[in-house]
């Protein structure tokens, strides 16, 4: 690495950081119902910190995605930071409200988070951020692309997670809005995986270079149904594999104290197959 690479190299990360900064101003702006610091060392909230790192990571994954990609030159870079950055800031936290207000919806999770210290809440808040900054990852590192086609994709990224919500309920043999609100953790960090699992897929079906609307598109919905088509599958083999002595559905919800281990091993399930897919399409 020569001087002039280091010093652009300097330059990216302190805006990277400023953007992020800028990205939890507008998380605490967004959610005065609590006050960070309060919430984290004085009453010892590991609901709302599990949610607040899901979202950090998201944040990171999301304002990456910018700097994926042959560079244009350091003005050039800077500009596309801070324009992607931001908007990256402005498309996670609506994906946060829509599964507030969509994908847990019998519920309000800032209530579950804040009132009742909700774990399994806190998990799923985590995920849905982690997925969500997988596929602003993929929107915005493709090239030839534009804000535009960003939109777009972590738009359908979005359906697509609501779609993955609504197959793993109709699989699971419980409501997962259900356990999730009876501070079931082992319930929450199943559905994480399977939100996380989906991201990855989404993202990389939602990355690479931008041909056309049609082209694009096509190879989107292809990609995103192999991994809405395999949940099932894969909860299949956790029990018969994974698993073989148990039932998962008694170690989750079928005993007085959930087994939170037999969750991540389904939540690792999920996540070990979306990566086998994204390196294999």
């Amino acid at each position: 690495m020569n001087i002039d690479n280091l010093i652009t190299a300097i330059i990216l990360i302190v805006v990277f950081y400023f953007i992020f900064f800028i990205g939890k101003i507008v998380n605490d702006l967004l959610h005065r119902e609590y006050h960070l610091t309060t919430e984290l060392v004085e009453r010892d909230n590991p609901a709302l910190a599990l949610a607040i790192v899901g979202y950090y990571f998201g944040l990171v994954l999301s304002i990456g995605g910018t700097l994926v990609g042959p560079s244009g030159g350091i003005w050039e870079d800077i500009i596309d930071l801070v324009l992607y950055g931001l908007l990256s800031v402005i498309l996670l936290n609506i994906s946060w409200f829509l599964c507030d207000k969509i994908i847990l919806h019998k519920f309000k999770m800032s209530d579950e988070l804040i009132r009742d210290q909700n774990q399994g809440t806190g998990i799923v808040s985590c995920a849905i951020s982690i997925a969500s900054g997988f596929i602003i990852f993929g929107a915005v590192s493709g090239e030839n692309g534009n804000i535009w086609t960003a939109i777009a994709f972590w738009g359908l990224g979005q359906v697509m997670l609501l779609l993955a919500g609504w197959v793993y309920n109709m699989i699971t043999p419980y409501d997962i809005h259900t356990e999730i609100e009876k501070d079931n953790v082992a319930a929450g960090i199943s559905f994480a995986g399977v939100l996380i699992a989906m991201g990855i897929i989404v993202g990389r079906a939602a990355g690479g270079e931008f041909h056309s609307w049609t082209e694009n598109f096509l190879d989107f919905i292809i990609i995103s149904f192999i991994g809405l088509a395999i949940l099932p599958f894969i909860r299949i083999l956790t029990d018969k594999i994974l698993l073989p002595t148990v039932k998962l559905t008694d170690e989750i919800v079928g005993q007085k104290k959930p087994n939170i281990g037999a969750a991540y091993i389904e939540a690792f399930s999920y996540i070990a197959a979306s990566m086998i897919i994204y390196w294999s399409v």
